[in-house]
């Protein structure tokens, strides 16, 4: 008897090992989850003589990745978070308090990292003529195997998500060099005898919902805009990348400011479907006639200072933002002669919500306090960015940023 006991475990012991290389090696080739687990069913069933089968893992949720040696069209009333978390080693199910975990024996909790990431509940349709139970027989080794699996499905999940990532991190590059393309060249903006422009702009993600752009009318007459899109991420980037080519290509037309807004208008609305709006500042300047025409479509009023003068005046005729109607009744066009040296500072709410401990729009009191001095627009959007530490390493810019200087000259 003892030689025959002896041969019998040594017989289980070349099992389990085998087992173990061939799930092992199915993992190694990469074989699909499906696969993996329709085995992993059939040795419980058939080598293990184990009856139920019922395996929760997680991803995102909690969810039933396996279940066997049960009515298709039964209900399992089983909250994993409710009535399973709590184990953190095997257990019999008689100790539990939901009664829907007494149809089976036994639950093993797998572990990745000390988190929990899997469940499995086995049970017995009948015992074996010796009168042990095979959940009992083989509990160790279901558990291990288990793990094996369990931990070889998740990180391969991982693996799939990092690969995703990666491909996206790829996307977005791609698409913000797409976008960097239509926003013209720092080192392109006018500096000449009237008129020094100054732009500043950091994205929050790869990809932003802010734009400033300028172009000539003639060479005496420059158009320049700010504009901003409610909302953040890839949606926001596309609807302003639209916007964008819709906006240059419509710069070159003999369009007034007010059929400009509402030819904009009706462009957002319609790749918007309502469900964002965009604010602009839009002007005209005329460098002989000094005549400054401009519509603030619901954006953040800049800040024009008159360096003789001292005054500082916001630019804030205009409407409401584009896409937030069908149709914008009433658009005032703000007109102003820039009769001494002065500075015009554009910003998006990047800049004028970023809040200290105890003021919000502490961006755009700095901003308003650095301007007033006789500096430079170029050294004032330098101390602005400096006194408010603006980068991406700031968790208090939690926007994109984008600034727009113009210095006029007499």
């Amino acid at each position: 008897m003892t030689s025959i006991a002896s041969f019998d475990r040594l017989k289980f012991c070349n099992f389990k090992l085998k087992a173990l290389l061939n799930f092992t090696q199915a993992i190694n080739y990469n074989l699909p989850t499906a696969d993996i687990l329709s085995a992993f069913e059939a040795l419980l069933h058939d080598e293990l003589n184990i009856g139920k089968i019922l395996l929760f893992g997680f991803n995102n949720h909690w969810e039933v990745i396996l279940k066997s040696g049960l009515e298709e069209t039964e209900a399992i009333d089983i909250d994993v978070e409710k009535d399973l978390l709590q184990i953190d080693d095997i257990c019999t199910t008689w100790t539990l308090l939901n009664t829907e975990l007494k149809k089976f024996d036994f639950v093993i909790p797998v572990f990745h990292n000390t988190r929990a990431i899997a469940y499995l509940l086995i049970g017995d349709v009948e015992e074996e003529q010796t009168g042990i139970s095979p959940s009992i027989k083989h509990i160790h080794f279901i558990q291990t195997l288990t793990n094996v699996i369990i931990v070889a499905i998740e990180n391969k999940r991982l693996q799939e998500e990092s690969l995703i990532q990666i491909r996206l991190k790829k996307e977005l590059e791609t698409a913000a060099d797409m976008q960097a393309m239509l926003v013209p060249d720092v080192n392109s903006f006018p500096k000449n005898e009237y008129v020094t422009m100054h732009p500043f702009y950091l994205p929050h993600y790869e990809v932003g919902g802010d734009y400033y752009d300028f172009d000539f009318i003639s060479d005496n007459h420059i158009f320049f805009c700010v504009a901003d899109v409610s909302g953040k991420g890839i949606s926001a980037a596309l609807l302003m990348s639209n916007f964008q080519a819709n906006l240059k290509a419509l710069f070159g037309t003999s369009h007034t400011l007010e059929e400009l807004i509402r030819k904009l208008n009706k462009i957002v609305l319609k790749n918007a479907n309502g469900e964002k709006f965009i604010t602009l500042f839009i002007a005209k300047y005329n460098f002989v006639t000094r005549k400054l025409i401009y519509v603030n479509a619901g954006h953040n009023p800049p800040i024009l200072f008159d360096k003789k003068t001292k005054n500082m005046t916001y630019l804030e005729k205009g409407c409401v933002g584009l896409g937030m109607l069908d149709e914008i009744q009433n658009i005032q066009i703000g007109k102003l002669i820039i009769e001494n040296e002065a500075k015009l500072l554009c910003f998006t709410d990047g800049l004028s919500e970023l809040a200290s401990e105890d003021t919000n729009d502490y961006g755009q009191i700095i901003a308003e306090k650095i301007l007033q001095n006789q500096q430079s627009i170029k050294e004032n959007i330098q101390d602005i960015i400096k006194e408010l530490n603006i980068n991406k390493e700031n968790s208090a810019v939690f926007d994109d940023v984008t600034i727009l200087g113009i210095e006029f000259l007499i």
